[in-house]
């Protein structure tokens, strides 16, 4: 279990099957967000359908409700839900962040006000642990602190030691072998703090590695630089997961960078607000251009939304309210990311991955206003992709 083997590369992309317990899965992969072990309006069949690989679920929102031994009742995660695929719980470590307001940090762990409720929730590394074998996932996350953004140097670099402390209390009590317990490299956009994350963190050898702390504020260029900088001093022989990046040009430079493993809620976020996700950028479906349309979203696309409905049809449910709306608008974007990746892996296995993503970003970014010289592709993209190993 838990082999990580390449099958290609191109410059710093590579391609790999990685086996768990529910399958073997091929990266770099995206994997669609089920927080309350649901993503949002779309079916176990329909994931699988589309593509999806892992699914992502939270130990946080799943302890408050249903409960973690609920859940192992029927099995786990994928007997509850009835996903056959595997599945990748966060620890709770970003509701440490997200919730900054509702919760009070210690060095043995984290005390929460519900946010349901108002009730006293605790984590520590070793009850997130417990909640997550409980949970039945295939891959699971060491404990730790998101820090926001901003914030100061001496927080971060707090922040990081005790999550490396965190992570070995969670190796210590982890009992499961059939599930894979990744460490996270923490650090803000400062190199030197990464390189301290990095330093105390690859001696536990964990099967793989997420890259924590970032798209929680800061800008493109910054954070791409911290994703370059920690992926190439992350083992070659495991996966490298960048935790709650998701965007279309994210994946693609992620990519360029070595990242294997990505996850966001944007994809169906997005959709509910009406935004489908396309090659030529996001395509607003409440304006008045799609009311007439008789095209579906995306000719290329197979998803079931752009085989069936036109853009007319989908902006008539978007202004009548109709919940089909926002799950095939939810639908095509996770298949439209699913099929990004799938082209990156096919322009990686023939050697010109570089090549792909910078036509993919020409026609991605034309008429963008953040541009440089090469033909409206921000520069921090730029980089990330054309940078050599």
């Amino acid at each position: 279990m838990f082999e990580f083997q390449i099958t290609a590369q191109s410059g710093r992309a590579r391609t790999a099957t990685f086996a768990t317990p529910h399958g073997a899965v091929q990266t770099p992969m995206f994997m669609p967000v089920g927080t309350q072990g649901t993503v949002k309006g779309i079916s176990p069949q329909e994931l699988t359908e589309i593509g999806s690989q892992i699914v992502l679920a939270n130990t946080y929102h799943l302890l408050l409700r249903p409960g973690p031994e609920l859940v192992a009742v029927h099995g786990g995660l994928p007997g509850f839900t009835a996903y056959p695929g595997p599945f990748l719980t966060d620890s709770g470590g970003f509701q440490v962040m997200s919730l900054g307001h509702m919760r009070r940090i210690t060095e043995e762990g984290v005390t929460f006000k519900s946010h349901l409720d108002g009730s006293s929730v605790y984590l520590s590394p070793e009850r997130s642990v417990e909640v997550q074998q409980a949970l039945g996932a295939d891959i699971i996350m060491a404990f730790d602190e998101c820090p926001p953004y901003p914030a100061e140097r001496d927080y971060i670099q707090a922040s990081l030691e005790r999550t490396v402390r965190w992570l070995e209390r969670c190796l210590t009590f982890k009992s499961r072998d059939d599930q894979a317990l990744f460490a996270i490299v923490q650090g803000g956009i400062h190199s030197d703090l990464r390189q301290q994350s990095l330093d105390a963190t690859l001696p536990f050898s964990t099967p793989g590695f997420a890259i924590g702390g970032l798209a929680v504020g800061e800008g493109k260029a910054e954070m791409y630089a911290a994703v370059e900088y920690t992926a190439a001093r992350l083992p070659a022989d495991k996966p490298r997961y960048l935790m709650g990046v998701g965007h279309p040009e994210d994946l693609v430079a992620g990519i360029a960078l070595g990242v294997d493993m990505f996850d966001c809620v944007y994809p169906t976020r997005t959709g509910r607000f009406g935004y489908a996700l396309t090659d030529d950028g996001r395509l607003n479906m409440n304006s008045s251009a799609p009311r007439t349309s008789l095209e579906p979203i995306d000719p290329d696309c197979d998803c079931y939304a752009c085989r069936h409905y036109t853009r007319a049809y989908l902006a008539h449910l978007l202004r009548a309210e109709e919940m089909l709306a926002p799950r095939m608008l939810s639908l095509h974007n996770l298949r439209y990311l699913h099929r990004l990746v799938e082209r990156a892996r096919e322009a990686i296995r023939v050697g010109r991955y570089a090549e792909w993503a910078l036509s993919w970003a020409a026609r991605y970014f034309k008429g963008k206003p953040k541009t440089d010289e090469m033909s409206g592709v921000p520069a921090w993209f730029a980089r990330s992709v054309t940078d050599d190993v």
